[in-house]
Formats: structure tokens, sequence, C-alpha cells
């Protein structure tokens, strides 16, 4: 049973907002993050805590369905793009084999406690690879999603954007700030990342439940070298999470969602 990190223990099953396929789709897909078939962490790990605020951080907002009075949903950032528009999040936020793309979403940066500071942000468009929109392949779980203005003004003019990172490595210092459904407010945690597979990476840290997908892995440099997702679309218990390893494959994708 994955745990994906969804609002009120739900996988990411998001149609419309609204439509009574969604409900229907929350409903049959819920998830308790306890199951015990993923890699456990080893040793002591950290616990995640209140994110501050700061410039990095305020690029990072959550998913909501309709509107911020609707379901939250996912995590999700914004990159420095040429059309400075572009978010990224994890594919299985936004498009689902059994519902297709996920339309109605909106993006709310640095939200917390019940407040959007820089509004909310409609989804446009979304880019992710062929290989997880025929089969969900765990290997691609990672999307680009396009945002339309807001007072005329593009996402990254009003908060920057992060630069993506690929071919990195393993073994790297990062930071993982996301929003769990159970909090107002996002938690981060740092961590080294660590092999999972040749394609995969893992992430140990106590409390990235529900609500975490999307969230992207920062250096300290400010370079998102991952989001959650990946394995088991993103891990089943709350103190290892995944990502596909950023490399040829994201990059690339990144240059369609640029185009």
């Amino acid at each position: 049973m994955a745990r994906v990190r969804h609002s009120g223990g739900t996988t990411a099953r998001r149609g419309p907002g609204g439509s009574a396929a969604l409900l229907a789709v929350l409903l049959a897909t819920t998830t308790g993050c306890t199951s015990s078939s993923g890699i456990a962490a080893e040793g002591n790990i950290p616990s995640s805590q209140p994110a501050p605020d700061s410039e990095l951080n305020k690029r990072i907002g959550a998913l909501f369905v309709g509107d911020l009075d609707g379901q939250r949903a996912c995590t999700a950032s914004v990159v420095d793009s040429p059309h400075r528009n572009l978010l990224v999040t994890a594919a299985h936020c936004v498009y689902t084999s059994e519902l297709g793309r996920l339309d109605n979403l909106v993006f709310a940066p640095d939200y917390r406690n019940g407040q959007a500071p820089y509004g909310a942000w409609p989804l446009e468009s979304i880019t992710t690879d062929p290989h997880w929109t025929s089969d969900e392949d765990p290997e691609y779980d990672v999307a680009f999603v396009t945002v339309a203005p807001v007072n005329g003004k593009e996402i990254e003019d009003a908060l920057g954007g992060n630069p993506i990172g690929t071919n990195q490595g393993f073994g790297l210092p990062v930071s993982v700030t996301g929003y769990p459904n159970d909090h107002q407010a996002p938690i981060t945690c740092t961590a080294p990342t660590k092999k999972f597979s040749a394609t995969q990476e893992r992430f140990d840290c106590d409390g990235y439940t529900n609500g975490t997908s999307g969230s992207p892995w920062l250096t300290s440099a400010g370079t998102v070298i991952g989001v959650i997702g990946g394995y088991q679309q993103g891990g089943d218990t709350e103190q290892t999470s995944y990502s596909i390893t950023f490399d040829e494959r994201v990059a690339e994708l990144y240059r369609k969602a640029s185009a």
C-alpha cells in the first residue's frame, strides 16, 4: 500500500474539483502510511521541523483542488525557466491513468495558517513523460507544470525560481520542505540523499505524511535535484521518502516543458 501523500490520507487520485468521480476515487484509495513493505530508515533519523520563512521556502507551496477552500493535494515549487511560469512536482500529483490530467488545481506558494500571501495560481498545462502517462512507471514520477499569470505577472517574477540540477550523484545533503495535510504550515528537514537504485534515491527524515508528494529536494545552493515521488509514489512510511534520480530523463522533460 503506497504512501501517497494527499489530503485525508488519500492517494493522488484527484480529478476535476467537486466531481463525483473525484470524491469516489478519494474514498476508494485511502492509505494510512502504515505498511511495512518499504525500506526502513536506518539508525537514528532526524525529525522534521516547522519550515521558517525564507526566500527559498516562499517558492514552495501547496496544491489545492479548485481553490483555497478546496481539498489540499500535493506540494510543488517554482523553478527557473525561460517563460518564468514553471513548477515542478510529482507526476502522480497531476496525472493518473484512471482520470487522466487532474484539472482545476491551483498553487498557493508559502501557504501558512489559512493565508496565501502570494495568491493562488491556476495550473495551465502539464508535461509528463510518456512512460508515466501510459502506465504510471515509477521511474518517471516527475512533472513540470505551467501556471497562469496573476495580475499580469508571471510567478517567477513574483517569487524567483530555483534551478533544476541533474546528474548530481548521491550522498548530497538536501533540505526537503513540504505540506503535510494535517499541518497548517510547511515542514522541513535536512539530511543526505542515499542511493536506492541506479535511478532512485531516498531521504530519511520523520514526518513526511500525506500531502508532501512533490516536495522539492534542495541543495545548499538552492538547486532542485529531486521531488518526493517515484518508488511507492514517494514511500509508504513517513520516515523514508523517495525520488527518481534527476538525470537525463528529467533534463529532457524540463527542456520539453520550457520550450
